[in-house]
């Protein structure tokens, strides 16, 4: 019988993965560098966070599950930073964001 411990870890393990899946789906479909950026950030944190989570739930209260939770706030600390670092260093490089309004001169609002 499958304990209710094992079921809830497989639950956030899972939507972890699909959150990093639509992340990588992001980076296929948005059209610019800043779009792609933010999908990616958001997205990989949110799902690394869950599947650690879960690894934590799986594992119970031990000494392994102190370290995920140290893997934990390194990366909700590390990504965001990390991600608005390379948005920044690409704004100062001059890669311009995407409008869908540039093509045709004006602003629609």
């Amino acid at each position: 019988m499958i304990e209710i411990q094992s079921i809830i870890s497989i639950i956030l393990v899972v939507t972890g993965i699909l959150f990093m899946l639509m992340g990588s789906i992001g980076i296929l479909r948005l059209p610019d560098f800043y779009s792609r950026t933010h999908a990616v950030s958001k997205s990989d944190t949110l799902g690394i966070i869950f599947v650690i989570v879960g690894l934590i739930i799986y594992e119970g209260l031990t000494q392994s599950s102190f370290k995920l939770f140290l893997i934990i706030l390194f990366v909700a600390l590390s990504n965001p930073i990390g991600s608005h670092a390379l948005g920044r260093a690409a704004l100062k490089k001059g890669v311009k964001p995407f409008f869908s309004s540039d093509s045709k001169g004006g602003d629609k609002s």
